[in-house]
C-alpha cells in the first residue's frame, strides 16, 4: 500500500470529490513532470460522499485549483490505520524530498491529531512543503497552520428554530470529546431551551442528546440498521409530532439521513449540508468550502497562511437556511417565526457566539 501510494504522490494524480478518491486524470508518464503547485487532502475513513462538510471540504480545494492553476489530490482511506499510512509516506517523502515544488497537505479533521502533533516537525526541513490541519482550535507546536470555524452561532441560531418543525429532538454527536462537537451541541442546546417559538398546540418539548462513540477520532461511522436502532430507541412523543433527527457525526450522518428518507416519521436538520431532501426543512451550514479556498490563496501569497486562523457566524463563515417549502409538507412551516423573529435570533446567536469567544 505505501509502494503504491508513493507512484501516485509522485505522478500528481488528479482526482474528483466522490467517495474513494476515484481516479479521472492520469498524466501521461511520457510527459514532462509538471512543477505546478500541489494540493493534497487526507481525510477521515470514507469520509468523501458525505454531501456535507468533506464533499465541502474537496469543493473548496477544486475551486482553489481551478483559480490558481494547482494540481490536487484527494486521498479518502477505508479506515483510520490506511490514512495514517497515507500521512506517514507523505511526511517520510517530504522529509527528504530535495525539489522546489511547492506542496500542501491538507489534514481535514482531528481523527488523526496525536499523530499529526507527533510527526510536523519532520516537515520542517522542507521549505516547499507545508501543513494545514482543520477543524482545531488549538495551533499547532512547529511547521503548520491551523483553521477553525466556530458553530455555537449557527447551531444555537438552529436550535431556537427547531421547535417551529418539532419540539421533539434527537441530537446525535460523534464523541463528547471532540471540541467542534461539543461546541455544535453546546449551541443547538442554548438555542432550543430558548422561548423565541412555541410549538404548535404547545407540546412539551424533549431534547435527547446521544454520543455514538465515547473517545476522541470515534464515533464518525454507524451501519444504517444501529442509526435506525438509536432513532427507534427514544420515547418519543409520537402522539403529536414527527421527531427531528439532528446529527453532529460527521459522515455518519448520511445513516441518520438515509433512514430518515426512508422512514416517514422522521425528519431531518441538515448539519453542513445546503440541502439534502423532502425530509429536511432547514440546515445549519459551516462554509469550510469558501474557507479551504481562501486559505489555499493566502498559502500563495508572499505572506502565506497565517498560523492560526478563527472564523464564525459574525465573518458568515456559517448560517442557518430554511429551504423552499415542499407543497406535501406545507404544515410544517406554519409556525416559522416572522422576518422580524428570525432576526432578533440572528444577532443573538452572533452575540452569544462572540461572547463565548471573548470568555476565553
Amino acid at each position: 500500500m505505501n509502494k503504491a501510494l508513493s507512484i501516485i504522490l509522485l505522478m500528481a494524480v488528479m482526482v474528483s470529490c466522490t467517495k474513494g478518491g476515484d481516479t479521472i486524470e492520469v498524466p501521461d508518464p511520457t510527459d514532462a513532470p509538471s512543477t505546478k503547485p500541489l494540493v493534497t487532502v487526507v481525510y477521515d475513513p470514507d469520509a468523501l460522499g458525505d454531501h456535507s462538510y468533506n464533499d465541502l471540504v474537496c469543493q473548496g480545494v477544486e475551486a482553489a485549483a481551478v483559480k490558481y492553476g494547482l494540481r490536487t489530490m484527494q486521498l479518502s482511506p477505508a479506515s483510520r490505520e490506511e490514512g495514517l499510512a497515507y500521512l506517514e509516506t507523505i511526511f517520510q517523502q517530504m522529509s527528504t524530498q530535495r525539489d522546489t515544488i511547492r506542496r500542501l497537505f491538507v489534514v481535514a479533521s482531528t481523527g488523526y491529531d496525536s499523530w499529526l502533533r507527533q510527526n510536523n516537525s519532520r516537515l520542517e526541513g522542507n521549505p516547499y512543503a507545508d501543513l494545514l490541519y482543520l477543524e482545531t482550535d488549538t495551533p499547532l507546536e512547529g511547521k503548520g497552520s491551523t483553521l477553525y470555524i466556530h458553530y455555537y452561532g449557527a447551531m444555537y441560531e438552529a436550535g431556537a428554530i427547531t421547535p417551529c418543525f418539532s419540539p421533539d429532538v434527537l441530537l446525535v454527536g460523534a464523541n463528547p470529546e471532540n471540541k467542534s462537537v461539543a461546541e455544535a451541541i453546546q449551541g443547538f442546546s442554548d438555542g432550543y431551551n430558548t422561548e423565541y417559538v412555541t410549538p404548535s398546540r404547545n407540546e412539551e418539548k424533549h431534547l435527547n442528546i446521544r454520543y455514538i462513540g465515547q473517545h476522541e477520532g470515534e464515533g464518525y461511522e454507524i451501519s444504517d440498521d444501529e442509526a435506525l436502532k438509536m432513532m427507534t430507541s427514544v420515547d418519543w412523543n409520537r402522539l403529536f409530532c414527527i421527531p427531528m433527527i439532528v446529527p453532529v457525526c460527521g459522515g455518519a450522518a448520511m445513516s441518520f439521513h438515509r433512514m430518515a428518507d426512508s422512514v416517514t416519521q422522521f425528519l431531518f436538520m441538515g448539519v453542513d449540508a445546503k440541502k439534502t431532501s423532502a425530509e429536511c426543512p432547514y440546515s445549519a451550514v459551516k462554509h469550510i468550502d469558501r474557507a479551504v479556498e481562501v486559505t489555499i490563496g493566502q498559502w500563495l501569497s508572499a505572506e502565506g497562511m497565517p498560523k492560526h486562523q478563527s472564523l464564525g457566524m459574525a465573518d458568515g463563515y456559517t448560517e442557518v437556511l430554511i429551504h423552499p417549502v415542499n407543497g406535501l409538507f406545507v404544515s410544517w412551516y406554519k409556525n416559522v417565526p416572522p422576518e422580524e423573529t428570525l432576526r432578533a435570533i440572528h444577532e443573538e446567536a452572533v452575540r452569544k457566539e462572540g461572547a463565548s469567544l471573548n470568555d476565553k
